[in-house]
Parts: structure tokens; C-alpha cells; sequence
């Protein structure tokens, strides 16, 4: 179940929990086994040995779903840190201990028989029974009593994600966004397409200068919709020109006409590997305004990708 992005509402009724900038997993786990799964379905228990620990927190079979978050100095979720081990499919010794992994659980799908039908306030409560809080696993407290824009600036006063706010008496609908959850982020971020890229010049020379990106609109066509060429280390650019060069095709992959300026020198790759930026706004002309690098979500399959509400309308 997804939260539809929205102004975070001030009304009864509803409990408002932390937005946490990391992986989406769900867990199924039983005493002496545990398996998760991304939003894309891919299995990643290996990635994330730490979720072991939940084979030994529950003595019956249950069906969770949460957040995999790596924490930075200060106790905050770190996307970048986070990064480091969203690729590795076995990670070592060292990168565990170097990026260590939490899982966050905010709901409960299933405890001697499916709770989808139940209210979130129900799921909740059962959640907060089974206790688990030791080593990796937690349950991030859920408010009902404070209202979601002051605990909007708390996020913003602790450097925080930004806040959901989900409707007590709210089903689990699985695989909708729907108007129960409502998300609320203070950095606008947005997941994109690679479609191609263009050579760097200067220090960049003989690397990735820019990438080129898009999304698909409602009748299944690619859109270009700007480059990204900042937030990048020179890790990233090595790793990013390894993938890229796996990838390469003749001909653009975008369905509309990429401007001359980007399309001249452009190398086109399939169009099969998803990023997140952060950026400003969405421009009228559909395009992305000062979008920065986040990083590579192996967790996101490209038709997934698609315009957000709020840039349907803009010119094309």
C-alpha cells in the first residue's frame, strides 16, 4: 500500500508517523526464518543479514511491513550510507559494521490469519504487541494525539524526511495509493528513468557529464524530463559508467524529442535503470528544475515510474 502525496491533514481521526528516507521491504518471518522482499518483488533477504534477528523475535508466523533505513552520527536515516549497500547482494563484514541496517516496522499484514480488512488502529495495536524492539528491529512510534503540521516542523527542526498521516479506521490495500495515507515530504524528490547520458568536460573529461531522464505519462510514453549532473562522487561516476556501458543502444529511448543541446552528444542506454533526484519544482514546460543526484533504486521497476500529480498538465 502507497500514501498519496498531500498537504498533511490537521483533522481527527488520524495518526501521523515519522517518513523515513530509506528502502521499502516487506517481511515475512517465522521462529527460525525470515524473508524479504522489495517493492518490485525481488528477493533481498541476503542483503540484509540483520533481519535474521527477527526469526528470533517472533514465536508464530507474521507478515510485516516497514522501511530499511542506515543511520548517520546524529541517529539520522542517511540515504547515501544507505546506498552503499542497496547493490551488494551478500554484503562483507565490513560494510555491515561501516552501514548498518534497521528495519523499521509500521504495519502488521498478517498474525494467525490476514489482517488487511482490520483498521490501521488495530494493526497497530497487535504490532505493538509482539515487541519488537531488540537490535536492528524497531516500531517507530505513531501519534494520534499531536497534529500532523507540528510534528511536520519537528521533521524539519531534526532534519527528518517529512511525515505520512494515515486514517485510523484505513484497510491495508495492497499495491494502491490511496487517499487514506497521505504523505507528506519536505524535500521534493522524484524517481526517474536513465536514458542516456553525455560526456563530462574539464575534471569531468572522459565521464559521465550528465545523465539524461524521464518517466512515463499515462499512455505508456516515455518523457524526457531533464538532466542531472550534480550530487555525484567519483565512486559513483565509476560505478554509474560500469552499468551504463552495459547497457548502450543506437537510438533514444525517449518517446518525444530530447533537446539538441543534450541529444548531440548523447549516448542512449535502455531504458531499465531507476534513480531518484531531488529537485525544486517541476517546470511548466515539464521538466525538472536543479534536479541533484540521490542514487540508483535497484528496489523500483521502470513502469512503475511514472508522471506525479503534480506535474500532469504540464506543456510537452
Amino acid at each position: 500500500m502507497l500514501a498519496t502525496a498531500g498537504v498533511a491533514p490537521s483533522g481527527v481521526g488520524w495518526a501521523c508517523e515519522w517518513k523515513w528516507d530509506g528502502v521499502r521491504a516487506i517481511v515475512a518471518a517465522a521462529p527460525g526464518s525470515v524473508r524479504a522482499t522489495s517493492r518490485n518483488d525481488r528477493d533481498i533477504t541476503a542483503a540484509y543479514p540483520e533481519l535474521g534477528a527477527l526469526g528470533e523475535l517472533v514465536d508464530r508466523p507474521v507478515l510485516l511491513d516497514g522501511e530499511l533505513v542506515s543511520l548517520d552520527q546524529h541517529g539520522r536515516p542517511d540515504f547515501g550510507r544507505l546506498q552503499s549497500r542497496m547493490h551488494v547482494r551478500q554484503p562483507s563484514g565490513a560494510l555491515l559494521r561501516w552501514a548498518p541496517v534497521l528495519f523499521y516496522v509500521f504495519d502488521l499484514l498478517h498474525l494467525d490469519g490476514s489482517l488487511l480488512s482490520k483498521p490501521y488502529v488495530q494493526r497497530r495495536e497487535l504490532l505493538g504487541q509482539l515487541q519488537l524492539t531488540d537490535g536492528p528491529v524497531g516500531i517507530p512510534a505513531n501519534h494520534t494525539d499531536i497534529p500532523a503540521p507540528v510534528l511536520l516542523d519537528l521533521a524539519r527542526q531534526h532534519g527528518l524526511e517529512g511525515v505520512v498521516a494515515k486514517r485510523l479506521d484505513s484497510r491495508y490495500e495492497p499495491g494502491r495509493r490511496a487517499r487514506t495515507w497521505i504523505k507528506t515530504p519536505l524535500r521534493h524528490t522524484q524517481e526517474v528513468i536513465i536514458g542516456g547520458w553525455s560526456p563530462g568536460a574539464g575534471r569531468r573529461a572522459g565521464t559521465i557529464g550528465a545523465l539524461l531522464l524521464g518517466v512515463y505519462d499515462e499512455t505508456g510514453l516515455l518523457r524526457y524530463v531533464g538532466h542531472v549532473g550534480t550530487g555525484f562522487t567519483e565512486r559513483m561516476l565509476q560505478d554509474l559508467q560500469t552499468l551504463l556501458n552495459t547497457r548502450e543502444r543506437t537510438s533514444s529511448p525517449f518517446d518525444e524529442p530530447v533537446p539538441r543541446e543534450h541529444a548531440r552528444r548523447a549516448h542512449w542506454i535502455d531504458p531499465a535503470l531507476v534513480a531518484e533526484v531531488q529537485h525544486r519544482q517541476w517546470t511548466p514546460d515539464g521538466r525538472l528544475r536543479h534536479p541533484s543526484w540521490r542514487g540508483l533504486r535497484p528496489d523500483r521497476s521502470p513502469r512503475e515510474i511514472v508522471v506525479p500529480r503534480e506535474a500532469e498538465g504540464t506543456a510537452r
